[in-house]
């Protein structure tokens, strides 16, 4: 070999090292960045007027994309799962659980104990103020609770805004990306930091939906929901979504009250909308439209069972049909037609709330035209044991049981503390999976301890060439000395 080409030989390999060492240091300051995908310089041998050396042919970036969209679709079971736990936890601290002080079973308990207490001495004005208090506690326990519900509803709607609002635009921006890769391609420029920047716009898209990526022409992707529905092929989808600004129990979709989802302008139907199932997205539907609403409507059964044990027909002779009970449906009758939303109005009687000069009518009746024996507690034994009567409920929402008004609040304490549990075991079984995957994930990315066995092993083949490169400098002194 010619001192040309061992000096063409040297140089080159002391450029590649040099690139090597920079894409070593890179690994090594992004070995916990999140969808950095670990780079190697791709080396081919160089030919150059006969001299062979070492070219540089580009840099590749590592990644598994079956293990990517395995995690990828556990990100969206876990983002799903835990929005359904986030939601089921509010309601069951709402509710209460059974035997809670301060819970809805509680309020239950504490109506009835002070119905008895007033019945042993029905002339006590104090224990009639008692049941009075009672009453109007159990009445906001129903409507603050309530309350929640609708809440959770409309920031479930708010949040399918927001995150329509970012599927379009990291669409938007992994489209910009896909023609950028592209295009570098194309001219020989380096592509992994715009890969990098694309994985971790899909990242964050894959907890809102689950995804399937497939690979096109020259490093550009597709994006499909698992469901099938195309996200980004060539250019990208407009998902549309139309946010409200107050929610109330019988706001519905169904009823075109609320907004549902439109795929390029086109709206999907109900049955369609399972083409964006399994992430957050499908989880703030199902608590608005499904979860939200299955929980009021047991609120709301449970609202007007009490408000029908202690109504028209019930203890109180003195009441007739159409008058206003005990509890009352915003100061009207309840109906059984009206029942929607129920809970969120229920209140005591003004004749006997609390303050009230007219408490004497929880003892003589609520239609009573004077007070009557100020001994006699037959109506609030009588009150006291249509709550303690088994009766099938009403609402279809709290089942085809007879139970007592105590049994029934216990019942969907119960209800939401399952619903609780049902939530946790499923969350914390995708939470496992997907720390499994994710570990599993990194252990193929940057090893730290590789790569500085890498660096070291890029520092002797650099002082080889350096070395090669001194011996030939020496040999040309000497030429030029002769």
């Amino acid at each position: 070999m010619s001192l040309t080409g061992a000096l063409y030989n040297a140089f080159s390999g002391l450029r590649a090292n040099s690139q090597a060492a920079a894409l070593v240091a890179t690994n090594i300051s992004n070995a916990t960045t999140e969808s950095y995908g670990r780079r190697e310089l791709s080396l081919t041998p160089g030919v150059s007027g006969g001299h062979g050396g070492v070219r540089v042919h580009g840099v590749v970036r590592h990644s598994d994309p079956v293990l990517l969209s395995e995690r990828r679709v556990s990100d969206a079971a876990l983002a799903r799962s835990d929005d359904l736990h986030a939601f089921a936890r509010l309601m069951e601290t709402e509710i209460g659980i059974p035997g809670e002080p301060g819970g809805l079973a509680d309020r239950v308990t504490a109506f009835e104990n002070a119905l008895l207490s007033a019945a042993a001495n029905p002339s006590s004005a104090q224990r009639l103020e008692s049941v009075a208090y009672a009453a109007q506690s159990l009445a906001l326990a129903l409507n603050t609770a309530s309350d929640r519900v609708q809440e959770a509803r409309l920031a479930a709607d708010g949040r399918i805004a927001d995150q329509v609002c970012q599927l379009n635009s990291d669409l938007a921006r992994i489209e910009q990306l896909n023609e950028d890769i592209v295009t570098a391609r194309v001219t020989g420029v380096d592509t992994a930091t715009f890969q990098d920047e694309r994985q971790r716009l899909i990242d964050g898209i894959s907890g809102i939906v689950p995804l399937r990526v497939v690979s096109r022409d020259q490093g550009a992707v597709a994006l499909f929901t698992t469901g099938g529905a195309v996200l980004l092929d060539g250019s990208r989808a407009e998902i549309g979504f139309a946010p409200v600004n107050d929610m109330a129990a019988g706001l519905s979709q169904a009823d075109g009250d609320l907004s549902g989802l439109t795929l390029n302008d086109i709206a999907l139907t109900n049955g369609e909308r399972t083409l964006f199932a399994g992430g957050s997205l499908a989880a703030q539907f199902e608590i608005r439209d499904e979860a939200g609403v299955a929980q009021q409507a047991m609120l709301d059964g449970l609202a007007r069972d009490l408000a029908e044990r202690l109504g028209p027909g019930g203890p109180d002779s003195t009441l007739a049909t159409g008058d206003a009970g005990l509890f009352t449906d915003a100061g009207l009758a309840v109906e059984a037609v009206n029942q929607t939303g129920l809970a969120g109005r229920i209140a005591v009687n003004t004749l006997v709330a609390p303050g009230s000069a007219e408490l004497w009518r929880l003892r003589d009746g609520l239609g009573a035209a004077a007070p009557g024996e100020v001994g006699d507690g037959s109506l609030l034994q009588g009150l006291s044991a249509a709550l303690a009567r088994p009766d099938v409920p009403g609402a279809s929402a709290l089942g085809g049981v007879a139970r007592s008004f105590s049994d029934l609040g216990a019942y969907v304490a119960a209800q939401a503390s399952g619903d609780r549990v049902r939530a946790e075991n499923d969350q914390s079984y995708r939470a496992a999976q997907n720390t499994a995957l994710k570990e599993l994930e990194l252990s193929t990315g940057v090893d730290t301890d590789a790569e500085l066995q890498r660096l070291m092993q890029i520092e002797q083949h650099y002082a080889a060439n350096a070395q090669v490169m001194s011996v030939i400098d020496d040999l040309m002194e000497r030429l030029m000395a002769i």
